[in-house]
């Protein structure tokens, strides 16, 4: 594309200031300025004017920037410099220097979107032309007569379920969702060990379903899976059910319209579902983890596909998770905690906390093993019924962990190997010494769900540090 000093107009055929003023484009074009048109639909538009450019391509208004038509430009020394966007009588007549241009013409029009700002169509621009973020992720072309679905299952790069393909447009679109440069390393992913790039995350965030705005998280939650003390090479490889679990806190979680009530866990909400599973196939597509090869689980967990959520913190009687564990308030943040989906604690009569509490730990007591104790970890889903119980005794987080804690510090002859007729245990002898389930750092509570119904959900660890994992907590980088 070469610019010549003069003056360029660009306009849309579909555009109707565009048609109407299109008299004193022809007045124009026959003086002795030096004016091309360029059209961004029909080269024949308009009528009786020659030499129009045709930019159906869409490559002139692209490089141009134009946003509204008609704009006029003027160039000198082959770059574009001033312009007049729309149609103003009097600012044209200045702007040309002809004080009788379109004397028969209204004094105002507003212009019409350029075609090339429509939806999804900078993204093309942008990949076919440049001006968009520079992509340099490992280009994989299908054959004429491939079906693309199957072509992406046959190469391993879904989690079972069909994906969307990851175009240079749809990458560029997703990355419109931050302003982090796409070669940024987020963090290197086991068990594989390479650097997930902005661009790699927004890779796999296409492929998951997310749109541009729940980018900004998916970096979060990719920053803490890669962060050492989450042991991603321990969750990737393990034997257990556990995956990352993804809890969203903060503005951002209304602002994507991420679900905390009714069916949180599952499906029918966008955000929760493409997130969490954007993080899955992170996992699997550069970090290398794939079930039977790395991921040695010996059944596996739907939790693994994804499980994405935000607590339900507008009328929670807590502070929230993310405060809890040191983000400042009003921040978003995304806490990851290696565990399976959760296992429901029904409890629909109590009405005291003395008696909800007993049911809650007996629902923990037996997370991995009612025999497991110290190395154990469980994030419990308070449903809103429960959660207004314990607010209105004034129960915080703090004494509704202390008091569990209490209640599960179980003595150890009822711990020690072939007690209960169970072989499963710790290795005698017994003493009856009093051993304490959780540890105060490995108990946490996140208010979440529909504002009926008498359940909670026990979301049981892996094992804990420091062979195990520890949850991680990191702020949302919001532009």
């Amino acid at each position: 594309m070469e610019l010549r000093d003069g003056f360029l107009i660009i306009v849309s055929g579909e555009c109707e200031t565009c048609r109407e003023i299109a008299p004193a484009l022809g007045e124009l074009v026959a003086s002795d300025l030096e004016v091309t048109v360029v059209s961004q639909d029909d080269p024949g538009f308009p009528a009786g004017i020659p030499g129009v450019v045709d930019d159906r391509d869409l490559e002139w208004s692209w490089r141009l920037g134009v946003e509204v038509t008609p704009t006029a430009i003027r160039v000198e020394g082959g770059v574009p410099g001033q312009r007049t966007i729309g149609w103003r009588k009097s600012e044209w007549q200045e702007f040309f220097g002809a004080p009788d241009l379109g004397l028969d013409l209204p004094d105002h029009r507003p212009g019409c979107g350029s075609l090339s700002v429509l939806p999804g169509v900078p993204e093309r621009l942008a990949a076919r032309y440049g001006g968009g973020p520079a992509l340099v992720s490992r280009r994989v072309e299908f054959g004429a007569l491939e079906d693309v679905h199957e072509a992406m299952f046959a190469r391993g790069w879904t989690d079972g379920l069909p994906v969307i393909p990851p175009t240079p447009e749809r990458v560029a679109g997703m990355l419109q969702g931050t302003k982090r440069s796409p070669d940024e390393v987020v963090g290197v992913i086991p068990p594989d060990y390479r650097e997930c790039t902005v661009e790699k995350a927004a890779v796999n965030a296409v492929m998951a379903g997310c749109r541009p705005e729940y980018l900004p998280v998916v970096i979060a939650a990719v920053e803490a899976f890669a962060a050492e003390p989450f042991n991603a090479h321990g969750v990737a490889a393990t034997t257990w059910y556990s995956g990352p679990i993804v809890v969203v806190n903060g503005p951002i979680a209304t602002r994507i319209g991420m679900n905390a009530e009714h069916n949180a866990f599952g499906p029918g909400n966008r955000a929760n579902a493409s997130i969490g599973r954007a993080i899955n196939l992170i996992v699997r597509n550069v970090g290398g983890s794939r079930p039977g090869e790395v991921d040695r689980s010996t059944q596996g967990h739907p939790a693994k596909y994804t499980m994405a959520f935000p607590e339900r913190e507008h009328d929670s009687p807590w502070s929230s998770l993310a405060t809890e564990r040191g983000v400042a308030e009003g921040k978003s943040a995304v806490t990851l905690f290696a565990g399976q989906g959760p296992t429901p604690i029904s409890d629909q009569k109590s009405r005291d906390v003395e008696s909800l509490i007993r049911s809650l730990a007996a629902g923990l007591r037996a997370v991995r093993h009612p025999k497991a104790v110290g190395r154990v970890a469980a994030l419990v889903a308070v449903s809103p019924e429960h959660a207004r119980i314990f607010g209105s005794a004034g129960w915080s987080k703090e004494r509704l962990r202390s008091e569990i804690i209490s209640l599960l510090s179980i003595v150890d002859t009822e711990l020690v190997a072939g007690a209960g007729g169970m072989a499963e245990g710790m290795a005698p002898p017994a003493t009856g010494v009093v051993i304490p389930k959780f540890k105060p750092e490995n108990l946490w509570f996140a208010h979440v769900g529909g504002g009926a119904g008498g359940s909670s959900g026990i979301i049981s660890g892996w094992v804990t540090a420091p062979k195990g994992s520890t949850m991680v907590t990191m702020e949302v980088e919001e532009d």
